[in-house]
């Protein structure tokens, strides 16, 4: 009976090594492979363009909607222009506009929920009811009404979606400090004749500058996402300019002609950065904070 019992307990003790092994290698994959793409991008976005002996603009009718071929990978659209280096010129212009506005509202944020975590009382109470009432509205809409105040461009772009990404970032940082505040070096600081903003700047804010900077890297795709929406729907970036929703939204008449490759590869150049970027910061997320390996902060 008791050989039986040690059996199964050396069968389930293998079972379960095994299958933490499984999960180990698998996130290991999901890791490196995360990396090569987002390297792949970035190396593309800073050396395609320097060294491209095409213009990203050139208007080549009599080559109009010609499917890919080795003279161009990715085919060209409805007036010729390159597809290949449109959509790196896209890219671009979307990892900018993601990078800063995640930049930018992360540091709103981190200021917002530092000052609210740290101050209490009638200083948080009134900071978390304009985190309310901006999180209450659709990211899309705000965002949609801050660009209708200006001219079509990129910077237009990145401040709203700055202004509608900065309430998760603030609630993060408010309860990592609220956190903090009950821990006994906090209180020896304090009785120690420590200022609120000494104690702050020494202490709170350098504890929760890895979620800030988590925070920012998982805003880096939403926000590229977003800045496509805007543009598909015609109000971010003018139209002639290379963005991945644009270029999306002028091939949607050549999809229903059955041109398949106007859309596809955009689309590419929009979801595989995206979910690489995604699957390093949840790797990131995963070392940091590893009791909340199940949830997605997206």
């Amino acid at each position: 009976m008791t050989e039986t019992v040690v059996e199964t307990e050396e069968r389930t003790g293998a079972v379960w090594r095994s299958s933490r092994t499984n999960r180990r290698s698998t996130r290991t994959l999901r890791v490196r492979t995360s990396v090569v793409l987002v390297t792949v991008a970035v190396l593309a976005v800073l050396l395609v363009p320097p060294f491209a002996q095409l213009d990203q603009q050139a208007v080549d009718l009599a080559a109009k909607l010609r499917p890919p071929s080795w003279s161009h990978p990715f085919g060209t659209d409805d007036v010729g222009r390159d597809l290949l280096l449109r959509c790196v010129y896209g890219l671009r212009v979307s990892l900018l506009v993601g990078v800063t506005a995640a930049f930018t509202a992360t540091l709103i944020g981190t200021a917002v929920g530092a000052t609210a975590g740290a101050l209490g009382g009638w200083a948080d109470r009134g900071l978390m009811r304009i985190i309310d009432t901006v999180s209450s509205v659709p990211h899309l809409l705000l965002g949609i009404f801050i660009v209708a105040l200006f001219r079509p461009g990129i910077w237009p772009v990145v401040v709203s979606v700055a202004l509608t990404h900065w309430p998760s970032t603030a609630r993060i940082v408010r309860a990592e400090i609220l956190s903090l505040r009950s821990r006994t070096y906090i209180d020896a600081a304090v009785s120690g004749g420590a200022s609120r903003w000494r104690v702050a700047v020494r202490h709170l804010l350098p504890a929760v500058l890895p979620q800030a900077a988590l925070a920012a890297t998982l805003m880096v795709p939403h926000a590229m996402w977003h800045e496509s929406a805007l543009s598909f729907l015609g109000l971010g970036l003018p139209t002639h300019t290379a963005s991945l929703g644009t270029l999306i939204q002028g091939a949607r008449g050549t999809l229903l002609a059955g041109q398949w490759w106007p859309t596809l590869f955009p689309g590419l150049f929009l979801i595989i950065p995206t979910l690489a970027i995604a699957g390093l910061a949840g790797a990131w997320r995963e070392r940091i904070n590893p009791r909340r390996r199940s949830e997605l902060m997206l």
